[in-house]
């Protein structure tokens, strides 16, 4: 009997579903959902790599962050590596956040 392949994108399912257990300390919502995370890419191997950003350059958190998402996406059994990538390039703005997190801080 061969074993199943994984699919990417049911891998990338469930790399937004970890991402959303992550919280910026500072705001009480996910940083999916804030709009702190721009892309996730997968490769063949099971490689990941996520591109995100900080609300700003000198936000607090800008050292344990980024590892708190690598651990958390490396803790998948499919993932092979991961890897965070932070740009500011767009920089971060109200406007990449949700209506869900709009809604949660009082926005709408």
């Amino acid at each position: 009997m061969s074993e199943t392949p994984i699919n990417t994108n049911k891998l990338g399912i469930k790399i937004v579903e970890i991402l959303k257990t992550i919280y910026d300390p500072e705001i009480p919502v996910d940083i999916y959902e804030l709009g702190l995370i721009y892309d996730v890419f997968v490769n063949e191997d099971f490689d990941v790599k996520v591109l995100m950003t900080l609300t700003t350059p000198n936000c607090p958190v800008a050292e344990t962050l980024p590892l708190e998402v690598e651990e958390k996406v490396r803790s998948l059994d499919e993932v092979k590596t991961a890897h965070v990538e932070i740009t500011f390039d767009p920089p971060w703005t109200q406007d990449l956040m949700s209506e869900e997190a709009k809604l949660e801080l009082g926005m709408l």
